[in-house]
């Protein structure tokens, strides 16, 4: 993992991550206890603010360009399903800002632990 564009977007953050390449989602997911499994789509019905999340809970989102694709949506139950509100109009935030709500609203749920 020595991609300049990935080291930048570490910063100074490398020592606390732990960065695994897997061939595909079931092995990730075996490789992390398989946990329970949130998916974050503009095709959710749930809003993220209504899970209950706990610690091990895992996250997956999708290209900005096109989100998860369908197999791994409905391979997951509708209430794994989240989406972000958004205000009339706006089709979704970037996923980096996605990805930073989502974990932060997780880390509050559970005392930021």
């Amino acid at each position: 993992m020595d991609d300049k564009r990935l080291r930048r977007a570490g910063l100074d953050y490398h020592e606390y991550a732990t960065l695994q390449r897997h061939a595909d989602l079931a092995s990730c997911l075996e490789s992390l206890g398989n946990p329970r499994l949130f998916a974050f789509t503009t095709k959710g019905s749930r809003p993220f603010h209504d899970a209950a999340f706990v610690p091990g809970d895992a996250f997956i989102f999708g290209p900005e360009s096109r989100g998860l694709p369908p197999e791994v949506l409905d391979a997951l139950p509708a209430e794994q399903r989240l989406r972000l509100p958004m205000r009339e109009g706006c089709r979704s935030l970037n996923l980096s800002n996605t990805v930073a709500v989502a974990v932060y609203e997780a880390w509050r749920q559970n005392d930021f632990k």
